[in-house]
């Protein structure tokens, strides 16, 4: 008899496998699916950034190990990126880490920040990884309710100071999954505030910077005062640059945190392939307009399906960023039941909110992940569908 070490209780995927269950039975029985469920760029990348990979695969002596902290010219252009971006500066050697997906370092980190009874606050909804690692380690995790009349940010004024005192890690995300919320820079300065009274760490997730709308720019975390002394910030080049199958992506910020996490994985696994640290750092160091044109993209496919769904007496908030639509369940039923139905009389395949977390709930998350002519066809079903 096989058996499951107990820590594995707390891993659930079962609501995005039910749901995928059900989109590949739909195909199989024939029907024509659109699928708005996965979070995976639809769009490839660059010219430029497939030209690098291209010419580094070529050569016989890019197939060794690589370290797990990243080529120095990769490091240095994340570097680079970030000052020119956000104004942040960054030191190349201690402040910058790559990682294989920012996935991979955020499940690694509560795993060499964490002992096991410590508490990890957590956003509720929440991309699931920001409990999952934390669980992992053993935590506790107190959850963050982010609520529409909050604007989606946690209360902080509403956290116990005994929960405070006991945290070791607080994981944040805006522009955020699955929400789209964003978060401004006075809100970062309460949380550095409150981090450095409590003196507990910030992750903060910064994977949607560059998948913005109508001349909107998120604050950078790192940015604020004080914010580097506590904390770091996740970056991908998986939306930004179309690259999600490459896993590139790297954490920038308080040195101690990377080089415990640099540590951990020095232990765990070794670095990025080579040909994708130089096709990383082409996407980092060349022209940015495909980035520019990629957060296009979304902004019209979000004017589709915002325009659409309001148009048919379905009320939902145009988001500024990220490549989701975050939307509330327009009947009586769980955000679970709706995402069923929905499915078997439209074909149209969403993800319920309930996957990321209770107060997730009577919502459903969207990707604009099709191109807008399929976007289009996914409004026609459900009006039809609707009345």
């Amino acid at each position: 008899m096989i058996s499951q070490a107990v820590r594995m209780e707390s891993l659930s995927s079962s609501i995005f496998s039910e749901v995928d269950e059900l989109r590949k039975a739909e195909i199989a029985a024939g029907k024509s699916v659109i699928t708005l469920s996965i979070g995976s760029p639809d769009l490839p990348p660059a010219p430029h950034i497939i030209e690098a990979l291209n010419t580094a695969a070529i050569s016989n002596q890019n197939y060794g190990y690589t370290l797990s902290k990243g080529t120095d010219e990769f490091l240095m252009a994340a570097a680079n990126w970030y000052k020119q971006k956000f104004n942040v500066t960054l030191n190349p050697e201690t402040e910058v880490h790559s990682l294989l997906g920012s996935q991979d370092g955020l499940a690694h980190l509560a795993l060499c920040m964490v002992n096991p009874g410590d508490i990890v606050l957590v956003p509720d909804p929440g991309y699931p990884i920001f409990s999952v690692g934390p669980l992992m380690a053993g935590a506790e995790l107190y959850k963050m309710p982010l609520l529409p009349e909050n604007n989606y940010l946690p209360d902080l004024k509403a956290i116990d100071k005994d929960i405070l005192r006991r945290a070791k890690l607080m994981i944040l995300n805006y522009p955020n999954n699955p929400l789209a919320a964003t978060a401004s820079s006075d809100f970062f300065a309460e949380v550095v505030a409150l981090a450095h009274e409590y003196s507990f760490v910030v992750c903060h997730d910064f994977a949607y910077s560059e998948l913005v709308f109508d001349g909107y720019r998120p604050a950078s975390f790192l940015a604020t005062p004080g914010a580097k002394e506590i904390g770091i910030e996740f970056h991908s080049l998986s939306k930004t640059y179309n690259m999600a199958g490459c896993r590139v992506a790297f954490a920038v910020g308080n040195a101690q945190v990377l080089s415990l996490l640099g540590k951990l994985k020095s232990n765990f696994d070794y670095g990025i392939f080579y040909p994708l640290q130089k096709a990383g750092v082409a996407a980092l160091t060349g022209s940015q307009e495909c980035v520019r044109n990629t957060a296009m993209t979304y902004q019209q496919r979000r004017d589709i399906i915002v325009k659409g769904f309001n148009n048919i007496g379905w009320h939902v908030a145009s988001p500024q960023a990220t490549m989701f639509v975050w939307a509330p369940v327009p009947t009586k039923q769980t955000s679970f039941d709706f995402v069923v139905d929905l499915l078997q009389h439209t074909g149209v395949a969403v993800v319920p909110g309930s996957a990321f977390g209770a107060c997730g709930d009577r919502f459903i998350r969207i990707a604009l992940v099709q191109p807008n002519e399929i976007l289009a066809e996914s409004v026609l079903r459900i009006k039809n569908w609707l009345g």
